[in-house]
């Protein structure tokens, strides 16, 4: 889309919020260190006194851009030693290796790393946020009993109508004679279940033209998964230990059809075992 860093910048110093982080206050933009070098931003939440060393990049993550991250927010924690810190890694493509290499620091470093992608809507850029690891990156949405129900009706008046267009013709080509697929319509999300956990997540939104989907699978079989999607046209990334999450729209549910069916009716069959 002839967009570069300068330009995904500006659009976070206007909004912070896009990333998803909550509502943070900018610090600094190109925050210079005391060793030379500057951070992409230096964000605050004024209310949790923590502050976010955030680096953003375009295409692909890669091992400097991992090593800066660590170095910006070990730098700023012993300047600030009073308040919280947060190393927030920001590219457009996470692949399934740094991934790992990511869930691993989080282990000694509160890491948190967004997959920001970028998607062409008539003369506008929209911006998606994925946060595909966070600080506490083990807490299961399936495991989670939800606080606010909703219904149908108030997705259909929330969501673009092709969105649950894309959620019912996913859940007729989950059912047969054996299996009855059972929706949960949540304030944020639509669950989708059977006769074990909820196994795949909808999140979808009515003024984009994607909609973002979250299933689970067996952790062992998760990077062959994520080959195969990718291989089929699909950018699918990981997310915690078990996760994949992918963006859907009913032009690319056309094209890949059986191989979207193929991949859900593999994650059903992983929640009854």
């Amino acid at each position: 889309m002839g967009l570069d860093e300068k330009w995904l910048q500006d659009r976070i110093e206007e909004d912070p919020s896009l990333l998803g982080l909550g509502e943070l206050e900018i610090a600094g933009r190109e925050h210079r260190q005391p060793i030379g070098g500057r951070i992409d931003f230096l964000m605050k939440d004024v209310e949790a006194e923590t502050f976010y060393e955030v680096e953003v990049m375009l295409g692909a993550l890669d091992e400097s851009h991992i090593i800066r991250t660590i170095e910006y927010w070990d730098i700023e924690r012993q300047r600030r030693p009073q308040f919280e810190h947060r190393a927030v890694i920001v590219a457009e493509n996470i692949t399934s290796r740094f991934f790992n290499v990511l869930r691993l620091l989080n282990r000694a470093v509160p890491l948190i790393a967004i997959k920001l992608s970028a998607f062409k809507s008539g003369d506008s850029v929209i911006l998606h946020p994925i946060t595909v690891l966070d600080v506490v990156e083990e807490i299961d949405v399936a495991d989670v009993d939800p606080v606010e129900r909703a219904d149908r009706t108030y997705w259909e008046r929330k969501a673009n109508p092709s969105f649950l267009a894309i959620v019912d013709r996913i859940v007729a080509a989950l059912g047969n004679d054996i299996v009855h697929p059972r929706l949960t319509y949540n304030r944020h999300h639509i669950a989708i279940g059977t006769t074990g956990h909820n196994f795949c997540w909808f999140h979808p939104r009515k003024h984009t033209a994607h909609c973002h989907v979250e299933f689970r699978t067996i952790a062992a079989d998760r990077e062959a998964l994520l080959a195969k999607m990718q291989t089929g046209g699909i950018d699918a990334s990981p997310m915690q230990t078990r996760n994949v999450t992918f963006s859907l729209t009913t032009h690319l549910l056309n094209e890949r059809f059986e191989l979207v069916s193929s991949v859900l009716k593999g994650a059903e069959i992983s929640s009854r075992l």
